[in-house]
């Protein structure tokens, strides 16, 4: 069942079916990555969220995705897609873990891959030189934190 999910969420993603891959997550999740630190389903959800918009507003064209080596609870995962802040073309190399409860849906997510080489592709000159700094990764924890709150904000916002 773990794995149905996981490859359910992956193929949502490829999609860019936000709302299809927020059903693949339990309320209580949690999901870590470079980028973010997240608790909850609703809020996990708005990231997805936001990053598909992104993709589907600026660069659906150079979108890819290829989920491979999805097993009961990890996945390697390589993402194909235009940087909305610069739009630069990045390919990232993930692994992911997960953790679920009885029902089969994730409680946790955790994605890892080398900061420095997409920090290289997505930033150009300034990754190259600080992507390996806590300070730069500091720096786009906070910028994603910080779309995240706009993002969802204008979410709540927006006439339904």
């Amino acid at each position: 069942m773990s794995k149905a999910t996981i490859e359910r969420l992956y193929a949502a993603f490829e999609r860019l079916d936000a709302d299809a891959m927020a059903a693949c997550y339990a309320p209580d999740a949690r999901f870590d990555d470079e980028a973010f630190s997240l608790d909850g389903r609703e809020t996990i959800s708005a990231m997805w969220a936001m990053l598909c918009d992104a993709v589907k507003a600026k660069g659906r064209d150079a979108w890819r995705l290829e989920a491979s080596a999805i097993t009961e609870r990890t996945a390697h995962w390589e993402p194909a897609y235009r940087f909305s802040a610069t739009g630069r073309m990045v390919h990232n190399v993930i692994d992911a873990e997960f953790e679920f409860d009885a029902a089969g849906l994730i409680t946790r997510h955790c994605d890892r891959f080398d900061f420095w080489r997409w920090s290289r592709q997505a930033l150009g000159a300034p990754g190259l030189l600080l992507g390996w700094t806590p300070l730069l990764r500091a720096k786009v924890r906070a910028q994603a934190a910080k779309n995240l709150e706009r993002f969802i904000a204008s979410r709540k916002a927006a006439p339904a």
